[in-house]
């Protein structure tokens, strides 16, 4: 896969205002890799158009992220705001 464990803790200390390098549990941390691993697959089906299990795969993604925007806005808002702001997606 393209993540090796070294990106992933780069981009879980890096984005999704992770308590430490470490922490994949929290919802910020998997918002990030979400949309660390959307973001690549919707470069690659701008050139391969009709890979239609990846098109699948992106759109299960974005479902899961969806998902888990939800339950931060429900639960905390001011997390959740933090996030939009942070990883700049449109709401």
């Amino acid at each position: 896969m393209y993540l090796t464990t070294e990106k992933k803790r780069e981009v879980f200390a890096t984005s999704g205002r992770a308590k430490k390098a470490e922490d994949t549990g929290s919802a910020e941390s998997q918002i990030a890799l979400f949309t660390t691993r959307i973001n690549h697959l919707t470069g690659h089906m701008k050139t391969n158009k009709k890979d239609y299990s990846t098109q699948q795969g992106l759109l299960r993604l974005v479902g899961k992220r969806r998902k888990l925007l939800n339950y931060l806005f429900k639960t905390d808002i001011e997390r959740y705001r933090a996030i939009i702001a942070e990883l700049k997606l449109r709401k």
